[in-house]
């Protein structure tokens, strides 16, 4: 049974206030010269801001900017894939529909880890072929359509537990078509991944029902219905509080999973909690990714800005690659890393606490307001897809600028 203490330090560790806090203290750390790792020059955050800009009017000319979301991996290629499943999905109530397209997110994005760059997938339907996250979006949302997380073949449009727990890397190499000659890093991993999601659903069905699905996070999240607005953090929350065990990091406090949760000597903090920094990236983007589910259900997501920016590649190399992070050391680039080694940690808290100070400016050359233009849409027009044009632009391949060795759960 865990301790009152513990139980209030992982709490901490599971609050997007606490991710900017720790990543804070790194970043002032940096700035006052106490790391090993990194310099800054924040002067370059106004070319960063001026290239955030340019590429969201280039997207986005009306700056009508959606959410930084899944769906939007789904409409890679100009394909309207949401209308297809809508078509299946019209004969439902519109709390049935919000399950499976919670369903098909959770999935979806839990197998949105790095891809590698070697990695394709071919969509038959299109005839197009698509690479890193829109690849594996594309993938599984096919996969979804196809039953493959379902366990009821009348049934084939939602994700449950018994179909995860049975899921083998056999079942997924033929999903996202691995081969020797076509890579996918971090296989293994993902299917990992999916079969703890399998079995931590099926251990708690007051939240996730008899079947187990993710879904039923919305009756969780809006009692049965009854809310009509629900805070973002909210929903990270839930996230966090019953998914927490599938994580392959092994990050532990006490015995208690604390995810994408890392130990550096800057972080700060009392009690328990000292010296973790909490990142919970792939939770974020889940939330993120939720925020539309929720909404076409009618229900309203507030405080979109509790959340914070996303720390990884194309965030992160973003500002590595513009100038603003630079190492300290002349082989940086060369090494192999992991996402447990200091350095990478502290560039990752970098990248959190520099999207939190690069922000208003994007808002401020938009002429838009925070309320206008929430965290989740300068990462969409905005800081994720300047990242990629400018890797583009210095590496062929639009390769991130860091190596790190992935378990396909974490980046």
């Amino acid at each position: 049974m865990i301790n009152n203490v513990t139980a209030s330090a992982v709490a901490c560790l599971r609050s997007p206030a606490t991710i900017r806090e720790r990543c804070s203290n790194i970043l002032r750390a940096v700035e006052a010269g106490e790391s090993g790792y990194f310099d800054l020059q924040l002067e370059k955050l106004d070319a960063v801001a001026c290239q955030v800009e340019a590429v969201t009017r280039r997207q986005y000319p009306d700056l009508n900017i959606p959410y930084h979301s899944r769906w939007r991996h789904f409409e890679a290629g100009g394909v309207d894939r949401k209308a297809a499943l809508d078509a299946c999905l019209a004969h439902l109530d519109s709390a049935a529909r919000a399950r499976a397209c919670i369903d098909l997110t959770l999935v979806s994005v839990l197998l949105d880890a790095g891809a590698g760059a070697q990695w394709r997938y071919r969509e038959a339907d299109s005839g197009k072929t698509f690479v890193r996250s829109e690849g594996l979006g594309v993938a599984s949302f096919h996969g979804f359509m196809q039953g493959v997380f379902s366990s009821r073949r009348d049934d084939p449009y939602r994700v449950d537990a018994q179909a995860l727990k049975r899921i083998q890397v056999a079942d997924l190499a033929g999903l996202f078509q691995v081969s020797d000659a076509n890579p996918l890093v971090g296989l293994e991993g993902r299917v990992q991944l999916l079969q703890r999601l399998g079995h931590c659903l099926s251990a708690s069905p007051a939240v996730f029902g008899a079947g187990g699905r993710p879904g039923c996070l919305f009756d969780l999240l809006t009692r049965n219905g009854q809310l009509g607005q629900l805070p973002a953090a909210c929903v990270l929350q839930a996230l966090l509080e019953h998914l927490s065990p599938i994580w392959l990091t092994g990050n532990r406090l006490n015995d208690e999973a604390l995810g994408d949760c890392w130990r550096h000597p800057l972080a700060g903090g009392e009690g328990e909690s000292a010296g973790w920094v909490p990142f919970h990236k792939l939770s974020q983007w889940l939330t993120y990714s939720l925020l539309e589910p929720f909404q076409w259900a009618g229900i309203r997501l507030t405080d979109l800005d509790g959340l914070t920016g996303l720390p990884e590649y194309r965030n992160g190399g973003l500002l590595l690659d513009m100038g603003v992070i630079v190492p300290r050391q002349a082989d940086f680039f060369a090494r192999q890393y992991s996402a447990a080694d200091e350095a990478i940690i502290e560039w990752r808290a970098l990248t959190v606490a520099l999207i939190d100070r690069l922000a208003p400016a994007v808002r401020q050359k938009l002429q838009m307001s925070a309320d206008e233009m929430p965290l989740a849409c300068i990462l969409e027009g905005g800081t994720w897809a300047a990242g990629r044009e400018v890797a583009r632009q210095l590496r062929e391949g639009g390769t991130p600028p860091l190596l790190i060795a992935s378990d396909g759960t974490v980046f």
